[in-house]
C-alpha cells in the first residue's frame, strides 16, 4: 500500500480497492471492510513508552504506517485467538448454521473451507496458523476434540475436517489463488484469520474521515509491539475504535482490537498469543486424504455443473446500466447491482432487490421458520418518507431492508440508515 501517492491513478486504484474491499468483507459477513483510514491526515504523534511496556525508539503514525505496508514476513507459525462479538441473539447455536449456510459450498462438503471458516464470524475460536513463502500455508481451527484445516501447498488446495472425516481439495487455478480471480476452494489467507489479515482489510482505504496515532507500546505474544490506534472522526457510524499492535521489528500487526462506539467488548478480536518467525517443516503443508474419508473435488463439480445456463465459462448475468445515482446497475435478471452513498466510516451499500428475497418482517415475504424468527430476533420496524422496512441490527453493523425490496447496510446507526433511504428517494 503507497497511502502517500496523490496522483490520478493512485486515486483510482485506492477507489478500486475499496469496492473489492467492501464485496470480500460481505462474503465473510466481516465487518472491517466498511471502515476507512485516513492516511492523509495521518497525525503525527510520537509514541510514548507507558510505565511496564517496552520502551521503544519514537515513532509517527505515519513511519508505523510505512512499516507495517513494508513488511514481508514469509515465514511464521503460531496460535491465534479469534473473539466476534456482534451481538446476535442467543439461538442455540442458529446463528453459526446461519452464517455457514450463507456461502454454502461445493455440493455441501463440511470440509469446503468457502463455508466452514464462516464460523469465524461468531464466537471464540483458537487458529494455529503456519506460512512458507506465498505458495505454502496452514490455517487449522481448533473445536474441543475436533479440527478443521486448510492446506495451501503449491497447486494443491485441501481443507480437511476431522469430525466427518471430509476432504475437500482444489487447485489454486481453479480457485484464483494465483489471480485473485475466483471465490471457490479458498486457499487460508483468502480468509481473514490473523491480525495482519484485519488491518489490511482496514489500511487499503484512505480519506479525510480518521484520525490515525501512536498511542504507546505493548508486549504481545511475547514480542515488543507499538499500538496503532485508529478513530472516526465522524458521527453516525457504529465504529468506536480501531487498536493495531505492530511487531516493532518486523512490522507484521499480532494484534487487532474494534471496539464499537456503544462500548462494551470489542465486536472483533484478533491476536497472537504465540508466534515464531524461523520456517516451518516442510511436512506441515504436506496432506494426504485418510483412509475411508470421503473426498470432494472442485474439479469434478465444476464440471458436472457445466451445463447449467450460467453464459460463456460460468459467467454472472450480464449488466445493463440502469437509470438513476452514478455507480448503480442492474442485472438482466432485474436485480439492480451495488451503489454507496456516503463516505468514509458513514458509508452505505445500496441494493435494489426489486422485491425479491425480502426476509419476513417486510410486506409479502415467506421462508424458512428458523430463518424468519433469526431475523425477526433483530428486526425493528421503521417508517420514514420511503415507505417503511425493518432494520436489522448487530453491535456494528446494521442494515434497513424497505418493504420494496430496497436494502440499506453499514457500519452507522439506525437514525442514518433512515435518513439515507429518506434522501435516496
Amino acid at each position: 500500500m503507497a497511502p502517500y501517492e496523490s496522483d490520478d491513478s493512485a486515486r483510482a486504484a485506492e477507489a478500486d480497492d475499496r469496492l473489492a474491499g467492501r464485496r470480500k468483507a460481505a462474503r465473510y459477513v466481516v465487518p472491517v471492510a466498511v471502515v476507512g483510514v485516513a492516511a492523509a491526515t495521518i497525525g503525527l504523534v510520537p509514541a510514548l513508552a507507558d510505565s511496564g511496556d517496552p520502551d521503544l525508539p519514537k515513532v509517527t503514525a505515519q513511519q508505523l504506517i510505512e512499516k507495517i505496508a513494508k513488511s514481508d514476513v514469509q515465514q511464521l507459525s503460531g496460535t491465534v485467538k479469534i473473539s466476534t462479538d456482534l451481538g446476535l441473539p442467543d439461538l442455540g447455536g442458529l446463528e453459526s448454521g446461519l452464517l455457514s449456510g450463507v456461502a454454502k459450498g461445493h455440493g455441501d462438503s463440511s470440509a469446503d473451507p468457502q463455508s466452514k471458516l464462516l464460523e469465524l464470524a461468531s464466537g471464540t475460536h483458537t487458529l494455529r496458523v503456519a506460512a512458507d513463502g506465498p505458495d505454502r500455508g496452514k490455517v487449522s481451527l481448533l473445536d474441543n476434540a475436533a479440527e478443521y484445516s486448510v492446506i495451501h501447498n503449491g497447486k494443491d488446495v485441501w481443507g480437511y475436517d476431522s469430525k466427518s472425516n471430509e476432504v475437500f481439495h482444489s487447485t489454486s487455478a481453479e480457485s484464483g489463488h494465483a489471480d485473485g480471480g475466483k471465490d471457490e476452494g479458498k486457499a487460508p489467507r483468502d480468509v481473514p484469520a490473523t491480525p495482519k489479515d484485519f488491518a489490511d482489510e482496514v489500511l487499503k482505504s484512505v480519506d479525510d474521515t480518521t484520525s490515525v496515532t501512536v498511542d504507546g507500546t505493548a508486549h504481545v505474544a511475547g514480542r515488543d509491539a507499538y499500538k496503532l490506534v485508529v478513530k472516526p472522526r465522524q458521527s453516525g457510524t457504529t465504529v468506536g475504535a480501531i487498536s493495531i499492535a505492530v511487531d516493532a521489528k518486523t512490522g507484521l500487526p499480532l494484534k487487532f482490537t474494534l471496539t464499537p462506539a456503544a462500548g462494551g467488548a470489542a465486536v472483533v478480536d484478533a491476536g497472537f498469543t504465540q508466534v515464531d518467525f524461523s520456517r516451518p517443516a516442510a511436512s506441515t503443508f504436506s496432506f494426504t486424504p485418510p483412509k475411508g474419508a470421503k473426498v470432494t473435488e472442485g474439479d469434478d463439480l465444476k464440471a458436472a455443473k457445466g451445463d447449467e445456463p450460467k453464459g460463456p465459462r460460468g459467467a454472472e448475468p450480464k449488466r445493463v446500466e440502469k437509470g438513476g445515482p452514478k455507480g448503480h446497475e442492474e442485472t438482466a435478471d432485474g436485480l439492480g447491482g451495488p451503489k454507496t452513498i456516503g463516505k468514509g466510516w458513514n458509508s452505505i451499500i445500496v441494493l435494489d432487490t426489486g422485491g425479491k428475497g425480502v426476509p419476513s418482517g417486510a410486506s409479502g415475504s415467506t421462508g424458512n421458520s428458523d430463518v424468519d424468527g433469526f431475523l425477526n430476533s433483530l428486526g425493528d420496524h421503521v417508517k420514514g418518507t420511503f415507505g417503511s422496512g425493518t432494520v436489522y441490527s448487530t453491535r456494528l453493523v446494521n442494515a434497513l431492508i424497505t418493504d420494496d425490496g430496497k436494502v440499506y447496510a453499514g457500519a452507522v446507526t439506525k437514525a442514518a440508515l433512515v435518513k439515507a433511504a429518506n434522501a435516496d428517494r
